[in-house]
């Protein structure tokens, strides 16, 4: 695989795209935002979505994502998680039938609960698929510091292409024939991180933001296994090394919109002011939905979910929490 496209120019996108330079691939980027592509053509940054970076002026970026798809050996899709399907169903007329995808994006479809795989099985079907996620933030990754993901599908053989396509010696991906359980691990770890970063701006101290930890990795793994994935795959990267990254890095979206939180201050003013997502935000709603039909017990996700979603107080949502019955770990 020599050519990868690269759909969707937020952080992450623009930050792989320029991993991908760094391990010599070429590299086509689609940028949905006009600005964001004449930026990137012009001055060889994302001003936007990755300020302060330089990116490889090889990077090739366009304005329609079907001239991204129907050139290349792999697509990557960085596209918010809400977004997945539409972009996926139109791109589907543009891509060759065997074109392996590589879905990106963490979160649960708000609606439907599917899993982002499970988007892709209905809107681009039988295409080989695999699905990249870990404990990354996009500028260390852009800026070439070492780190690790976990690159995840059914067919080895795929895996394998696919980990020396993406891999370099400071973006390392490990294998995995759990796609559910890292898509898992990926989503919910953004609402525990909510829940932590409420926790810092509360000051209630590191020994709860430990707990939460622990305690949410034990939901993210009852939700995996419901779902038909494993628990020692949320004992690796796509898991609780994602989750530690995420609750304890000041530069997690989702951790510092908890902080606003646990400070007094609105959600909605919150995210009005940012240009990035912050995918716990929809993902709460979906994983305590998707836990009530399995009959999977979340109470940080339940409790997060009614902070954001149903003007739930939040000294008592901390208290329900600290009022439930001692049980077994």
């Amino acid at each position: 695989m020599h050519t990868i496209g690269v759909i969707g120019a937020g952080a992450w996108g623009t930050a792989l795209a320029q991993a991908l330079r760094r391990g010599g691939r070429e590299v086509a980027l689609w940028a949905r935002e006009r600005d964001v592509l004449e930026d990137i053509r012009s001055h060889h940054e994302n001003r936007t979505f990755l300020p302060g970076v330089a990116l490889d002026p090889a990077i090739r970026v366009e304005g329609d994502p079907a001239a991204v798809a129907q050139a290349v050996d792999a697509l990557l899709l960085v596209v918010p998680a809400q977004h997945l399907r539409a972009t996926a169903q139109r791109l589907a007329p543009s891509m060759q039938a065997d074109l392996p995808l590589v879905i990106c994006a963490k979160g649960i479809e708000t609606g439907s609960l599917a899993l982002m795989s499970e988007v892709l099985e209905e809107t681009a079907p039988g295409r080989p698929a695999a699905v990249l996620s870990g404990p990354t933030f996009a500028r260390e990754v852009a800026l070439g510091q070492p780190a690790a993901v976990t690159l995840a599908g059914r067919d080895p053989v795929l895996g394998e292409t696919l980990a020396a396509a993406v891999g370099s010696r400071t973006f390392r991906p490990y294998l995995s024939n759990d796609p559910v359980g890292v898509q898992i691990g990926g989503a919910v770890k953004n609402v525990v991180a909510i829940a932590c970063g409420i926790v810092a701006g509360r000051g209630l101290g590191e020994s709860a933001r430990a707990a939460l930890i622990t305690r949410g990795l034990a939901e993210i793994s009852r939700l995996a296994v419901a779902k038909g994935g494993r628990t020692d795959t949320l004992m690796g990267l796509a898991g609780l090394g994602d989750l530690t990254l995420t609750c304890t890095g000041a530069s997690s979206r989702n951790y510092s919109l908890g902080v606003a939180l646990g400070q007094g201050h609105d959600k909605d003013a919150v995210l009005g002011k940012r240009s990035s997502v912050a995918e716990g935000a929809f993902t709460a709603a979906a994983a305590a939905a998707l836990a009530r039909r399995l009959e999977v017990d979340m109470p940080i996700v339940q409790a997060v979910d009614g902070v954001l979603n149903h003007d739930a107080d939040l000294a008592a949502a901390i208290e329900g929490l600290l009022a439930r019955p001692f049980r077994s770990e």
